[in-house]
């Protein structure tokens, strides 16, 4: 079964077409070394819980909405080495990180094996 890395994050929704074409480029670099699948989601009906959400997860701000994304890999092996070679591609290396359209600091991500696939 694939490998997932999954991460949440908080986009301020005037930088929304900026985290797009950002999230279309980095697909393309992620696919070209060895991810089956980038998909990223725009919040629609996530609500505010009373003790726990996926807003307070993030720290949304007033104006910022959920991004719920994920990339799908062959395997844990292909991941990390899929990874390795993006963060060394040159259309990375030219990032500025600090004028990405989000607030990197507050990201929740993580690596997941899946357990079920239907």
């Amino acid at each position: 079964m694939p490998y997932v890395d999954g991460y949440v994050i908080a986009v301020p929704r005037k930088n929304k077409s900026e985290y797009i074409r950002l999230a279309e480029e980095s697909a393309v670099v992620f696919k070209d070394h060895g991810a089956l699948s980038v998909v990223e989601n725009w919040a629609d009906d996530v609500p505010t819980g009373e003790l726990t959400s996926l807003p307070k997860a993030v720290k949304c701000e007033d104006g910022e909405d959920v991004v719920f994304s994920w990339i799908t890999w062959p395997s844990r092996e292909a991941r990390d080495a899929g990874n390795k070679a993006a963060m060394a591609d040159p259309r990375f290396k030219d990032w500025d990180v600090s004028k990405m359209p989000f607030d990197g600091k507050r990201m929740i991500f993580g690596g997941f094996v899946t357990i079920v696939e239907q």
